[in-house]
């Protein structure tokens, strides 16, 4: 029966399964491509925006990963009520970035960590409260937010496919080395994920990221000499830069640590399909709470170490079903490898050459099949009067809101900040809607 359960869900590990160490350091492998740029982009951001130095900059790009690594071991090994036990992948948060940059240049570095750490108790008193909110958070509004956080990563995903910001800065965007490069990585990635031997299969994202990798370098994309050096260590110095508190800023940062509570679930919900787990039920609120629980807290651990907000990261939830892989053991070595990254920077440094294209091709089609598990959710619904309101309110407006962001110029900043993600807003509604819309059949 587990074997035809797995084969049902397309696995080839299951949850408990324990893959061989040369199976599972693929998969982790593959996991870690497709998270490592998303974890230290927002530390790079910020970075940028405060005009930190580049010492400072770096060791918050190692604590980034760091904090990785620590959150995705809590998440996968799950410890009493803390933790999802699957193989749920947490990274620094895009989400925040906004808020944390406002603090930052109100009070510094000590304002966001601090208010970072308070803000992330909002998060974990929501995750106490989950199994009294089964009838606002249903399966519906997951599957809604769950599709729209796919969708919305699309648009991620093509930017990085044409060049990136910079090539949007320098007219490049779109030209034909670029689409090029990231098709033939896409293009390698279905046709070895399509195989039925199990290793090309496990290894089609390596396979087509490090093609892509060498085609790029052969093209001249990747310059090694910009990397003055590649030596030292970093060690983690908990409350190296101090802590302080502001109302405003805590204000401001729980209304995101809310929506990422609302990420958390659908991510999780989607987690638990792909896995062959169940979605519904007390098993899965349990499992559901102890990940949200364990969002806010790697959170506060993250502040602590110097780290910026962590949450759990929805590109994986394609990854386990492109790989047929979703042993949470494999989240050991993913948790293992990003503390490693994150002491011995050198490796960090090549991986963070790999010109956006390549990474592009990969990520397209990896955020495609985030949204594809959240049509599976609403499909899995039945499909009234009220579903179809609340789904065609959700994704309208969540939707708008990416596809013109102008929609918004002309609220306050902290409103605009809030709102300007189409998960957020489409996140919000579908809540709002399931709860207030009334028909009677």
């Amino acid at each position: 029966m587990e074997a035809e359960e797995k084969q049902k869900n397309g696995l080839i590990y299951g949850l408990e399964d324990r893959p061989p160490f040369r199976e599972a350091f693929f998969a982790a492998l593959q996991h870690l491509l497709a998270i490592f740029v998303a974890i230290i982009t927002p530390p790079l951001i910020i970075a940028g925006a405060l005009k930190l130095d580049a010492e400072t900059t770096g060791y918050l790009v190692s604590m980034a990963l760091i904090a990785s690594g620590i959150a995705t071991f809590v998440q996968c090994r799950r410890f009493g009520c803390l933790g999802t036990g699957l193989l749920c992948i947490q990274g620094t948060s895009f989400s925040f970035i906004g808020p944390i940059i406002a603090a930052g240049m109100t009070g510094g570095l000590p304002l966001i960590f601090g208010s970072c750490m308070a803000a992330s108790t909002v998060e974990m008193l929501i995750s106490r409260l989950l199994k009294y909110t089964r009838k606002v958070i249903t399966p519906l509004v997951s599957g809604v937010v769950v599709t729209l956080i796919g969708m919305s990563l699309i648009k991620v995903g093509i930017t990085a496919c044409g060049g990136g910001a910079a090539a949007q800065a320098d007219g490049t965007f779109g030209s034909l080395k670029y689409v090029g490069l990231s098709a033939l990585v896409l293009i390698l990635i279905i046709f070895f994920n399509r195989s039925s031997n199990r290793y090309l299969r496990m290894s089609s994202i390596v396979i087509g990221l490090a093609t892509g990798y060498v085609v790029a370098w052969l093209m001249g994309m990747v310059d090694f000499t910009s990397i003055q050096s590649y030596g030292g260590i970093t060690l983690p110095h908990p409350f190296r830069f101090g802590l302080d508190i502001s109302l405003s800023a805590v204000i401001s940062l729980a209304l995101i640590f809310i929506i990422t509570a609302i990420e958390a679930y659908g991510d999780i919900t989607a987690n638990s399909m792909i896995s062959g787990e169940p979605v519904e039920g007390d098993k899965f609120i349990r499992r559901a709470s102890g990940g949200i629980l364990a969002d806010g807290f790697n959170s506060m651990l993250s502040g602590m170490l110097c780290a910026f907000p962590n949450s759990v990261f929805a590109q994986n939830n394609g990854m386990i079903q492109l790989t047929g892989v979703a042993s949470r053991y494999v989240g050991y070595y993913i948790a293992a490898l990003l503390v490693l990254l994150g002491l011995f920077p050198a490796v960090g440094l090549v991986f963070s050459l790999m010109p956006e294209p390549v990474l592009g091709g990969a990520t397209l089609l990896m955020f495609g099949t985030v949204a594809a598990a959240g049509i599976r959710i609403i499909a899995a619904q039945e499909m009234n009067r009220k579903a179809t309101l609340v789904i065609a309110i959700s994704f309208s407006l969540g939707l708008s809101v990416e596809l013109v962001p102008d929609i918004l110029c002309q609220l306050p900043t902290t409103l605009r900040n809030i709102f300007s993600s189409g998960i957020t807003t489409g996140g919000l509604t579908a809540i709002l809607t399931n709860v207030l819309i009334r028909i009677k059949e």
